[in-house]
């Protein structure tokens, strides 16, 4: 197991790399594991170095396309970003649900604790970007409020 310390936008994060198979990649973020997909023409040595440190935010972007097809002007608003790392154990609200600053639109697991994420405006859900079970980067988007 490879280990690495990166230090982004002022953010520490410690990732191990336990295994690629092909083109996937088994690694831990901040004590998170992620199964990543490795870009076709990665060279080797990107991928062992660069590739955990971008991994969760590809992991997490990646679901954004996953739950409904919306039309064009859906997903236009501010969006509720996580927190931190974990996974997602609850999803609260669902597109076109009306919401206040402070409620709850979703909780995330993190190391063994339930961390609500609230709503910081009032407005209406123009799209949700995960659902249950979801492994979420720090800062991936949760839902966009319109």
């Amino acid at each position: 197991m490879k280990e690495y310390k990166f230090t982004i936008g002022g953010k520490k994060y410690e990732v191990a790399v336990s295994g690629i198979e092909g083109n996937v990649a088994d690694v831990s973020v901040n004590g998170v594991a992620y199964k990543v997909e490795i870009e076709e023409g990665a060279a080797p040595a990107a991928v062992s170095a660069a590739s955990p440190a971008a991994a969760p935010a590809a992991q997490a972007k990646a679901p954004a396309a996953a739950p409904a097809p919306a039309p064009a002007a859906a997903g236009a608003g501010k969006s509720i970003l996580s927190p931190l790392p974990g996974v997602i154990i609850s999803v609260d609200v669902k597109q076109g649900d009306s919401v206040k600053r402070g409620d709850k639109v979703a909780v995330i697991e993190a190391m063994k604790m339930e961390n609500e994420i609230l709503s910081d405006c009032d407005g209406t859900v123009t799209a949700v970007h995960v659902q249950k079970g979801d492994t979420v980067a720090d800062e991936a988007k949760i839902v966009t409020i319109g």
